[in-house]
Order: structure tokens, then C-alpha cells, then sequence
């Protein structure tokens, strides 16, 4: 520390590895129904199939431009996307594959718009970057670092004024916490007392730099909770029931009228930013800690601790597999748009006429 301002003493990606921190055995014991668990387990299977098989596609040439993929985060999607309701709103960034899934989006769609062809949920016209479907409460990912913070509170806001129960989420990474909008989004989410939580997905790294090199605090969301009158809140962010429970009691809070809360999950992505991006800044030890925190194998160890049977989870596993090859087909036999959809949707009412 220099003047109360932490020394950063080493090169450009040198850095000591963070580590997990081990599996909590009472969260065996937690009150959440088998059929739940088993649901969640799926879901976590149909997010990790869906990115390994994108990022295949994606090698081959079949995915434009770059994704970024959510491989190694799934419990916390799959968490929030079991505890919320279908009326719910939640809002994502750029590596939103996961969060379209787990708000109930089929694969087909997701994959069709992957591919850019019609079949997809934005007509093949939106991408990686910007999966969106409102019939599904995916309000969105948004590639403009922190803006969707504020765009969540508009929802909030709306449910609010209208009287519902309605709540939205964003989801945000860790490097978020250092622009404005995070900070002016918490601020006014608490003044007007919004149905709103905040969910900082922290995988230790912002694009190439690990958001420790750049932050006074070692959580970044959590330790700045206090500026705002709200709750310090920790979750391990590899644990499905872990984050099930914080997710469900933030909800419940937000219905019952309690305001916003701010909650910091601690995962880990398994690549690099991008697929451009060969991640070499990590340390070996870091890595290998991690992937054997993998949210997958954690949660499927449980489920064999609690009763459920090998063949149960391998058959989940065979059914996913089956259901991605099919969308993935499904998506290759589809056409690309035509020249003239790149006309629509383009303003609210399908033209220009609202500037005149």
C-alpha cells in the first residue's frame, strides 16, 4: 500500500493464482426439492453442450465474427434462470448465451441466430452479441459495458408503476464495477426503491486484466455494497444450490417490495475473453484449481451423494447431446435472411415516419 492506494509490483499478467474455495458439504442438505436439483442439472448440461458445440461451429467457420463464451460459469445462470419467474426480465452482456438458455429459450432459435440464419430468434440478424427474446423475459445482451444496469432499472421501474411483482435482473462482469453507470444504477435502484438485483458474475479477469491489478477492494461489487445502503453479498458462483438460495431469497425480497440487492458470484471462465483470445495471462495453478471447482462435476457429485443414480444423470446427458445435434442441423438447413429483412425492425413501427 502507497498512500493508502495498493502497490501493483509485478509485470503485465504475473500475478499469485486466486483460488477456489472448497465445496460447502451442508449445502447437501439444503431445502431444495430433488426434482429442482435435477432440473438444474439439466439445464447446466444443455449450457455447457451448447457453448462446446458453438465453439466447434465456431472453428469451422459456421460463427461470424467472435463469441464469447460462458463456458465454466454455467451454476450461476442456470441458479437464477430456475428461481425466476417467466414474467421476470433479465438482462445480460455479451456472454449471454447461458442466460438466453436459461430463461426457457429453445436451442434451435439460439442457434439459428448464431448462424445468422432466419430460424433465429432475431431473424439471423442479431447474433452473438445480442441474443434477445421479450416473449421470454430476455430482455437482451448488451455489448456497451454497464449500460444494461440502467435499462434494468427502467424495467424495474415500469413493474413498479404498474403494480405488479415483477422483478429484473442483470447479470454483469467484474469490470462492469468500475464504470459510472454501476455505481449511478445502484444509487438510483435504492433512492426509488426498485425491484431490481444486480448480479456481478466475478471470474477474476475483466477483457486480459485481472480486475484485482485495477481495484482498490478485493470484491468489487461486494465491498462496495455498503456505499448504498445494502447488503455484503457472497455467493460461490460454481455451486448451482449455493447461488439457488441467494437467488430465491433476492427475489423473494425485490416481490415483497424490500428493494434492490447487489450480489457477488465467484466463478470462473474455463477460455480466454473472446475466442480470439488464448487466455496465457492465467497462472497454470489458478486453472487447474478451478476446473476441478468445475460447476458441473461439483453438482453432479452431489446429486450421486443425495441418491440419484449414474444412469439417471448419463441419460440427461445423452438427451442434451441428442436435442443439440438436432438444433445444430436444424440451424445448417435454415436460409440466411433475405436482402429485405434488413430493412425491418429496424425503427418501433417498422419505418421512419415517427421523425416526421
Amino acid at each position: 500500500m502507497t498512500n493508502g492506494v495498493r502497490a501493483v509490483d509485478h509485470e503485465y499478467g504475473e500475478h499469485d493464482p486466486i483460488l477456489p474455495a472448497p465445496v460447502d458439504p451442508a449445502l447437501d442438505q439444503a431445502p431444495i426439492a430433488q426434482e429442482t436439483r435435477l432440473a438444474m442439472y439439466q439445464l447446466q448440461e444443455e449450457i455447457r453442450q451448447v457453448e462446446k458445440e458453438l465453439h466447434r461451429l465456431f472453428l469451422e467457420g459456421l460463427v461470424q465474427g467472435t463469441s464469447h463464451l460462458y463456458l465454466g460459469m454455467e451454476a450461476t445462470a442456470t441458479a437464477f434462470g430456475t428461481a425466476l419467474r417467466p414474467d421476470d426480465y433479465t438482462f445480460a452482456t455479451y456472454r449471454g448465451h447461458g442466460h438466453t438458455l436459461a430463461r426457457g429459450v429453445p436451442m434451435k432459435g439460439v442457434f439459428g441466430e448464431m448462424l445468422g440464419r432466419s430460424s433465429g430468434i432475431l431473424g439471423g440478424k442479431g447474433g452473438s452479441m445480442h441474443l434477445t427474446s421479450v416473449e421470454h423475459g430476455m430482455l437482451g445482451s448488451y455489448a456497451i459495458i454497464g449500460a444494461h444496469l440502467t435499462i434494468a432499472n427502467g424495467a424495474a421501474w415500469s413493474a413498479k408503476y404498474r403494480g405488479t411483482d415483477q422483478v429484473a435482473v442483470a447479470f454483469f462482469g467484474d469490470g462492469t464495477t468500475n464504470i459510472g453507470a454501476f455505481h449511478e444504477a445502484l444509487n438510483f435502484a435504492v433512492v426509488y426503491d426498485l425491484p431490481v438485483i444486480f448480479v456481478c458474475e466475478n471470474n477474476l479477469y475483466m477483457e486480459y486484466t485481472a480486475i484485482g491489478d485495477i481495484t482498490a477492494v478485493p470484491n468489487p461489487a461486494a465491498d462496495r455494497a455498503a456505499a448504498y445502503g445494502l447488503e455484503r453479498i457472497i455467493v460461490d458462483g460454481n455451486d448451482a444450490d449455493a447461488v439457488y438460495l441467494e437467488a430465491s431469497r433476492a427475489i423473494e425480497k425485490a416481490r415483497a417490495g424490500g428493494g434492490p440487492s447487489l450480489i457477488e458470484s465467484l466463478t470462473y471462465r474455463h477460455g480466454g475473453h473472446s475466442r480470439a483470445d488464448p487466455g496465457k495471462y492465467r497462472p497454470q495453478e489458478e486453472i487447474d484449481a478451478w476446473m476441478e471447482r468445475d460447476p458441473i462435476a461439483t453438482y453432479h457429485q452431489r446429486l450421486l451423494r443425495l441418491g440419484v443414480d449414474e444412469g439417471t444423470l448419463t441419460g440427461i446427458s445423452t438427451d442434451v447431446a441428442r436435442r443439440v445435434e438436432e438444433a445444430v442441423e436444424h440451424a445448417k438447413a435454415s436460409p440466411r435472411p433475405s436482402l429485405e429483412a434488413s430493412h425491418t425492425n429496424v425503427y418501433a413501427d417498422g419505418g421512419a415516419r415517427w421523425r416526421n
